[in-house]
């Protein structure tokens, strides 16, 4: 395993024990006690992942990631003190793929951060019996399985790791209604916490990054009022 991962937090004590946890599961770990420090350290090096306190000094986390999402697509775990749900929606909103509450366990810190990773190698829902190949072709829309890269009208659209399994879920079920919950549990492999605004979250992220190039790719991602969202090709047919 060569995967490096930043840790940016002005903990020492919580920056010692994760590169005691992350080290022995065999990842190379860079830190940083500052936001400034911290976004130095993503413009000149890319990070299988970065581990992101929110109350930083020089430079707040949520800073660094509306700076990061700009030009990357890098998975950021936010770790953080604030429970609160409005919190927790604002971290995903700026594109973080996951959220951990301080004080935290590090043995399942270390399992979201293998499953993040996992899922950016190759995503857990292809599989040759899904797909009959690894790009998915749909009006306006390419969806390519193996690179994770997703085209709109000839322009690649950067999504986060997560913002792609979201998509990948329901595009490979054309035109079926799935649940918020069914989609909380398919798209996050371990147990989340119950907050269905995290997908909510998530599809306005994607409906705006496709809205920017195409209004009619966004509108695929339909609500489906009292159950959820689904991938509508109805409207929009080869």
């Amino acid at each position: 395993m060569s995967e490096r991962i930043l840790i940016i937090d002005d903990e020492e004590r919580i920056r010692k024990l994760l590169i005691m946890y992350l080290e022995k599961e065999g990842y190379i770990v860079d830190e940083a006690s500052n936001g400034h420090d911290g976004l130095e350290r993503l413009k000149y090096m890319d990070y299988s992942c970065v581990l992101l306190d929110v109350q930083l000094p020089m430079l707040n986390g949520k800073s660094i990631l509306s700076e990061l999402r700009k030009t990357k697509a890098t998975p950021v775990i936010i770790m953080s003190a604030q429970a609160d749900e409005q919190s927790r929606v604002e971290g995903f909103e700026l594109g973080a793929d996951d959220y951990v509450v301080k004080p935290f366990s590090p043995r399942e810190l270390m399992l979201r951060i293998n499953a993040i990773l996992q899922r950016t190698k190759r995503s857990v829902f292809y599989t040759p019996e899904l797909y009959a190949k690894d790009v998915l072709v749909f009006p306006g829309l390419i969806i390519d399985v193996n690179s994770h890269k997703v085209i709109v009208d000839d322009t690649e659209v950067l999504l986060t790791p997560k913002e792609f399994d979201l998509l990948l879920f329901l595009a490979k079920s054309p035109d079926k209604a799935f649940k918020r919950n069914e989609i909380l549990r398919a798209v996050w492999d371990y147990d989340f916490y119950s907050d269905l605004r995290t997908v909510d979250t998530h599809i306005k992220r994607v409906r705006k990054k496709f809205d920017k190039i195409s209004p009619i790719v966004a509108q695929m991602i339909v609500t489906v009022w009292g159950i959820g969202y689904k991938f509508d090709t109805s409207q929009n047919s080869l």
